[in-house]
């Protein structure tokens, strides 16, 4: 039998599909050759969760974020 290795296995091995939006710090996207898409999310308590990306509210967020223009540093005139 071949062993597993550490670097094959997902982070997310099973994902929410509610987390209060409010309590959100931040949000990581991780996408490996061995596994599926995994969003975790990082919340103000410093727990980290994984989100199921097929929830409606990240997809729309997703949506969003990929639409919503690019700000530059510097602004041209």
């Amino acid at each position: 039998a071949k062993p597993i290795s550490l670097v094959e296995r997902c982070w997310c091995r099973s994902t929410l599909n509610t987390v209060p939006q409010r309590s959100i710090k931040e949000l990581k996207f991780l996408h490996t050759p061995n596994c599926p898409f995994q969003v975790i999310a990082k919340l103000k308590n410093n727990r980290e969760v994984c989100i199921n990306p097929e929830t409606k509210w990240l997809q729309q967020y997703l949506k969003n974020a990929i639409n919503k223009p690019l700000l530059s540093s510097q602004e041209e005139t």
